[in-house]
């Protein structure tokens, strides 16, 4: 994957997600219907704020600023300020909170301080500039430094109290007189962080193979760590050619994506099942007891049961599959 200059906020990219948001809050109430439960006061001012690399947080609004989706504020952070994009505010910010199972009593979270003036959007414009300067600049210490490690985006904060530098690396890096080097060069709090080629993948937010804004750095609340955990639900199961090009994403990495494209199993591949081979969701009465056949491999030639009596998923050979209907 080539360098990453990330240009989430305010970019292109950024308004089309914003579109899309401020299309899902128009239709509220024919999505929700009108809201009647009770509100708790801990997440009625809820709103969400994408900030820079694609980050969105959840953050109160205790002023109850008037915050529309697409509007630039000002944030508080740890020790500090910056800016962000309001992203979802109100139902839509709460419910989407409560999806993440952050809505628990007692949750401490930051606030909206305030909406981006004219002085905040000169210095945001002015920060936004730097950024090709400041990247050319840690490019430059990590070769003086000869380190074995990938720069892939610099975020420096409004207040320009810290600066936070992610990078990939195969091995572990001692970056301590990196860190000192760059301290003295820009008087700030320096953060590295080590991300996965996943991670670079969202903070390019670029288009996939797919001809589509990439899913992690769009929609996806959270990136897969292994789509094909459960191999046997995706397409690649049925009878049709499997190519690397299809599943791999820019990032070299099974698609997130795939995470969401489990195929019926009703309709599974049973028309072309051999005729010892029972189709998708029949029952069958095996020695273990009776199961249910949750799912047939033809490119692998594998059953998948499910037993009822303790709901234990067992993948079994078309040929001992064959034993196991002749032993009863």
């Amino acid at each position: 994957m080539s360098n990453v200059i990330c240009s989430c906020l305010l970019g292109d990219n950024a308004k089309v997600r914003l579109r899309l948001s401020q299309m899902l809050h128009s239709e509220i109430e024919e999505i929700y219907g009108k809201e009647e439960e009770a509100i708790s006061e801990e997440i009625r001012h809820i709103c969400e704020i994408e900030l820079q690399g694609c980050r969105r947080e959840f953050f109160d609004n205790p002023r109850e600023l008037p915050l529309a989706v697409g509007q630039q504020v000002i944030v508080t952070t740890d020790g500090g300020y910056d800016y962000g994009v309001v992203y979802s505010t109100g139902l839509i910010a709460r419910k989407k909170l409560k999806l993440k199972g952050l809505d628990k009593p007692g949750a401490e979270r930051l606030d909206v301080i305030r909406q981006a003036d004219e002085a905040d959007m000169l210095a945001i414009t002015e920060l936004k500039g730097r950024k090709q300067e400041i990247r050319d600049i840690c490019l430059g210490k990590v070769k003086k430094h000869n380190l074995d490690m990938k720069l892939v985006d610099v975020e420096l904060r409004m207040d320009q109290q810290k600066l936070s530098v992610y990078y990939t690396s195969a091995h572990r890096v001692d970056f301590r007189a990196l860190v000192r080097d760059l301290a003295g060069e820009f008087k700030a709090r320096i953060q590295m962080v080590q991300i996965t080629t996943r991670e670079e993948a969202r903070r390019a937010n670029s288009f996939g193979p797919c001809g589509c804004l990439l899913c992690c750095s769009s929609w996806l609340p959270k990136i897969h760590a292994n789509p094909f955990a459960e191999k046997s639900q995706f397409p690649d199961s049925n009878g049709n050619d499997s190519h690397a090009f299809n599943i791999t994403g820019i990032c070299n990495r099974p698609k997130c994506c795939l995470g969401y494209s489990k195929h019926d199993k009703s309709q599974g591949c049973g028309s072309s099942l051999p005729v010892s081979v029972p189709r998708p969701g029949s029952r069958i009465s095996t020695p273990s007891g009776e199961a249910v056949v949750e799912s047939v491999d033809m490119q692998k030639k594998l059953v998948f049961l499910r037993y009822i009596r303790n709901d234990q998923k067992r993948r079994v050979p078309f040929d001992k599959f064959r034993n196991m209907e002749s032993k009863q």
